[in-house]
């Protein structure tokens, strides 16, 4: 697929920006050559449209209020789930089953201490 590209313009100079599919929701503009190309930065206050780093583990729209974490809502993640299978899920993408827990709770937990309320 070919590359898409904004432009930019300002002063009588056009730069040409990527602009990138983001993984839900709109797509993004890659600005991170506008200061070298301009010599001028953004300015986001509240940083309300800005992307701060690329993640395949969180999304955020504080818009919408919604915080996912490899796709699940974090408010199913706390009422459902548990510390220990959270870690899972961010390690390895997916939730685990019951033997893939039970595997998991047993490797962390005889290295280390892990309060039974976590």
């Amino acid at each position: 697929m070919a590359e898409i590209k904004g432009s930019f313009s300002i002063d009588g100079k056009t730069i040409d920006l990527p602009v990138k599919d983001g993984t839900m929701g709109p797509s993004v503009v890659d600005i991170r050559n506008l200061y070298g190309e301009t010599e001028m930065f953004t300015f986001d206050p509240g940083f309300t449209s800005t992307a701060s780093c690329e993640s395949k583990i969180t999304f955020i729209d504080g818009d919408a209020g919604m915080l996912l974490y490899r796709g699940y809502p974090i408010e199913q993640l706390a009422e459902h789930g548990d510390f220990l299978e959270t870690c899972y899920l961010l390690l390895y993408g997916e939730l685990p089953s019951a033997a893939e827990k039970a595997n998991f709770d047993y490797r962390i937990t005889r290295h280390t201490m892990v309060h039974e309320q976590m």
